[in-house]
């Protein structure tokens, strides 16, 4: 069996637990959506999805579920699954595979640039090669740099999830390659706005636009100068982790939302500040902090249930710790109010959500 982006299924030295991750790294959650995208080419060769489910620990119910998110780890290994077998790394959607092995190789080919830009360029090449229906061009000014994609058919920049997994892959890379986020500044779809927008700003930044001539990306042009910092040993790594070293590292960390996740998962979820305690902690006033958080589509109150909401999904999904256990971890008084949070957040009791990934 050939290997594709990362391995297949993880190790037990590299399984992830929550309750050492819960103070050593950030739990993130993928939701159902991506999911759904991921399986379509699968379903549409007429092959078993609810197998391949099956095999990465997820019931076919969660798809049931519009509000439903599955942990990283298990989207990660989703991912691998499918590529392997389709033997496609691009999940179906170009005309031509990008057979499993084709990222690693891509990974290897641009260790020897010089700066993200050449990197960049090398990239986009590999792409424009493996690739028939869709490709990608770096432009850059004396202050921006774009990344662009276009589409060889006309009308078909309507495939969302297309120009989704094209974008993660070729920021996710240049990311690592520099061993850092590169900021977005402004980023736009060929695409009408879709229902799970929300995670673009996570994904991108806040400044989306929709319904745009081309899907692209922009940020500072001095990061096309920045020296690539990894080699063979970290690119081993980098390997072995992707997709969920993508999906959450680099993230959209610049933004107050995400300074304000941060610093809250510096306290016991029970114990979190209230918001005019975390804005002088944050040097802010509450009501300008209260207006920056608008402006980005966020509130102090959905930043506590979104993290509330992932370390739940962890610790469902990762450990036989009980429902009780774990309501109260999560500072929840009463284990009716836990189900009632849980319902809201994902349109499952905690109990229910937890059977569908065994069953």
């Amino acid at each position: 069996m050939r290997k594709g982006i990362g391995n297949t299924h993880p190790t037990p030295s590299s399984r992830w637990t929550p309750v050492t991750a819960a103070r050593s790294a950030e739990p993130g959650t993928i939701a159902i959506c991506f999911v759904a995208a991921a399986l379509q080419s699968v379903r549409d060769r007429n092959l078993n999805a609810d197998e391949l489910l099956a095999t990465v620990g997820l019931s076919p119910s969660l798809l049931q579920v519009p509000q439903a998110r599955v942990s990283a780890k298990h989207y990660g290994a989703l991912w691998r699954t499918i590529a392997v077998t389709l033997d496609d790394e691009f999940f179906g959607q170009d005309s031509r595979r990008m057979k499993a092995g084709s990222f690693a190789m891509l990974c290897h080919s641009v260790l020897s640039c010089k700066t993200l830009g050449q990197a960049l360029e090398r990239s986009l090449r590999f792409y424009a090669v493996i690739l028939d229906d869709i490709s990608g061009a770096c432009a850059r000014d004396a202050k921006e740099a774009r990344v662009t994609l276009h589409e060889r058919v006309a009308g078909a920049s309507q495939r969302v999830f297309a120009h989704e997994l094209l974008l993660m892959l070729i920021y996710g890379v240049s990311c690592w390659l520099v061993g850092r986020r590169i900021p977005i500044l402004r980023a736009e779809f060929s695409y009408a706005e879709p229902a799970h927008s929300a995670e673009y700003r996570l994904m991108y930044c806040a400044d989306l636009s929709f319904n745009r001539p081309n899907t692209a990306i922009s940020f500072e042009a001095s990061y096309l100068d920045l020296p690539v910092v990894q080699n063979e040993g970290s690119l081993k790594e980098f390997l072995r982790t992707a997709p969920e070293s993508i999906l959450l590292k680099y993230k959209n960390g610049s933004s107050l939302t995400a300074r304000v996740r941060r610093r809250l998962r510096q306290f016991p979820p029970s114990d979190v500040p209230d918001f005019e305690g975390l804005a002088g902690e944050l040097n802010i006033t509450p009501a300008t902090m209260r207006r920056r958080l608008h402006e980005e589509g966020a509130s102090y109150q959905s930043i506590k249930d979104e993290l509330r909401r992932d370390l739940a999904i962890s610790y469902l999904s990762h450990s036989s710790r009980s429902v009780m256990d774990i309501a109260m971890e999560l500072g929840f008084s009463e284990r009716s109010a836990f189900h009632r949070a849980f319902r809201k957040w994902t349109g499952a009791s905690p109990g229910e959500f937890r059977r569908t990934l065994q069953a």
